[in-house]
């Protein structure tokens, strides 16, 4: 994707916005960034770590709340705002 044809952040997977933020990471790395772009791009990389985090904060959750059957063993999941 060329400049100023980035997909949206919302609409990104959490791998597609991983990616991103690794290339992020690179041009602001490389020291070849001119400050004004370099600004920009580390406002992306921002919205990028807020996005992924939330992405594996929301995975944490779910994860927290695997129903265990009588038996111990899980059995399912539930959602993760549900009262346990």
């Amino acid at each position: 994707m060329t400049e100023g044809q980035e997909k949206p952040i919302g609409e990104m997977s959490f791998e597609e916005a991983l990616r991103a933020l690794e290339d992020v990471v690179r041009n602001l790395e490389s020291g070849e960034v001119p400050l004004d772009d370099s600004i920009a791009l580390y406002e992306r990389g921002e919205e990028l770590r807020k996005a992924c985090q939330a992405r594996l904060d929301a995975a944490q959750a779910r994860i927290e709340k695997i129903v265990q059957g009588p038996d111990g063993k899980p059995s399912g999941t539930a959602p993760f705002d549900a009262e346990g």
